[in-house]
């Protein structure tokens, strides 16, 4: 038993870990490169050819992305179905930030599992990498528009939410008064993670 709970320990930590660095440094990145689409095809595309230039890239993604990713995201299901939520007993504010934060993360595993998959796999394997003309392209089914939309949201909560517990977790967040300001700080990096999200996103659509 005391294994056990030693080895959920570590992996709870891990997760909460994974969550911050590298999938939220990555995704702020992601949102970041993506703005430059405000510039044009050409300059997008070439950030992207930057990329793609990189030395090692797939073993860089591998390890910092893809990885982590799958980590962060399976164990997070195992998580959400090994949970309890009781917002229906006890409406607490955290309580629906529990179910909230469970609920966002699904849907941001599915979506960045398709985003993953759609600009970056798919092109390994057929060889036509990502391109400002494909993106804008595949954003004309208003399916995909809003599956996007949803998944820069749930992403971005998920992200900012997901914070706050890692400082809780991680011991950093101490104390009625540090908890309350911290979530607000959590919460505005929420905020800016979707006005972000959703701008670079407006450039292609």
């Amino acid at each position: 038993m005391a294994t056990q709970n030693m080895y959920s320990f570590f992996l709870r930590r891990l997760h909460s870990l994974t969550g911050v660095l590298p999938i939220g440094a990555f995704l702020a990145e992601h949102f970041f490169t993506n703005s430059f689409a405000m510039f044009g095809p050409e300059v997008y595309n070439s950030k992207v050819e930057f990329f793609m230039g990189l030395p090692y890239i797939i073993l860089i993604e591998v390890c910092l992305i893809w990885i982590p990713i799958l980590f962060h995201g399976l164990y997070g299901m195992y998580i959400v179905f090994t949970g309890q939520a009781n917002v229906t007993r006890y409406g607490f504010f955290r309580n629906w930030m529990y179910l909230l934060q469970r609920i966002t993360g699904i849907v941001a595993f599915c979506f960045i599992v398709y985003h993953v998959y759609a600009t970056r796999i798919s092109g390994l394997l057929t060889g036509q990498h990502v391109s400002f003309e494909s993106v804008q392209q595949s954003l004309q089914n208003p399916l995909i528009l809003v599956f996007y939309v949803l998944g820069i949201l749930s992403a971005s909560y998920h992200l900012g939410n997901g914070m706050f517990g890692f400082l809780i977790t991680w011991g950093i967040a101490i104390g009625e008064k540090s908890q309350r300001a911290l979530s607000i700080l959590c919460g505005c990096v929420s905020a800016g993670m979707m006005v972000f999200g959703l701008a670079a996103l407006s450039y292609f659509a």
